[in-house]
């Protein structure tokens, strides 16, 4: 067998190109970035912790006048999945064109169910005050609403969207306890008054359930949901790398 020398090789794969009038350029793989449509450093922290490092941007819905237009009646589920999915489609509005080209957007909301009622964030200290005295030594159902935008081109081509459950024991902090929690400010803006990753976590007796839903990120319910709409984990472990 003739062995070709590298410049015989070069001259000869460019008369070939030629003969066959060129080779069909060559695509780039596609870069399919994750959108996170949440201002939520937990639900951040999640994902950079499972290896994707996601593109944040806040989509800024009213999540009172959507509560409102459900009704009172609305199961809990459907509440904060219709929250999750307006924030998905509100942040797919405005993304440029260049990322709305090949991307998936990710929107969540959470929201604790005690006695059948709704908690979402409290908007002050004695608002925090009375859902921690409410629910102190109980369990509440704590809902994460997920919905997944796949857009290609500039337009959504996959819709998906799911409620996650997680049950969560509360230990009856002392009045003291709970006094300096509520002035480190963790509890303002965090749905039902508490965090499981935080400070909160100290009167977080056990869970039922999925952890990272508490957080406000369920990964095996996105896992499945992202699945659904065609993407793989280790695809975007790929274009979407934690530095």
């Amino acid at each position: 067998m003739r062995r070709i020398s590298g410049a015989e090789g070069t001259a000869g794969d460019e008369a070939e190109r030629q003969r066959c009038g060129g080779y069909p350029a060559q695509k780039a793989p596609p870069v399919t970035q994750l959108v996170l449509g949440s201002a939520s450093s937990g639900r951040l922290t999640v994902l950079r912790g499972a290896g994707i490092e996601p593109l944040v941007v806040v989509s800024g819905v009213d999540e009172d006048t959507i509560i409102a237009e459900l009704g009172p009646q609305a199961p809990a589920g459907q509440v904060v999945v219709a929250l999750a999915a307006a924030k998905a489609e509100a942040v797919a509005a405005v993304l440029d064109a260049e990322v709305a080209s090949d991307c998936v957007v990710v929107g969540c909301d959470s929201m604790l169910e005690i006695d059948g009622r709704l908690c979402g964030k409290p908007d002050s200290a004695d608002a925090a005050r009375a859902q921690w005295e409410s629910m102190g030594g109980r369990a509440g159902l704590l809902h994460t609403g997920h919905c997944v935008l796949r857009l290609r081109s500039g337009s959504v081509v996959q819709h998906k969207a799911q409620v996650g459950s997680t049950t969560v024991h509360f230990a009856k902090p002392s009045a003291a306890d709970l006094e300096s929690y509520l002035g480190s400010g963790e509890p303002l803006g965090v749905a039902g008054a508490f965090t499981i990753d935080g400070r909160g976590g100290w009167f977080v007796d056990r869970i039922e359930g999925d952890p990272s839903n508490v957080v406000g990120l369920s990964l095996p319910l996105l896992r499945r949901l992202l699945d659904a709409a065609g993407l793989s984990i280790s695809d975007l472990w790929a274009t979407n790398p934690v530095a």
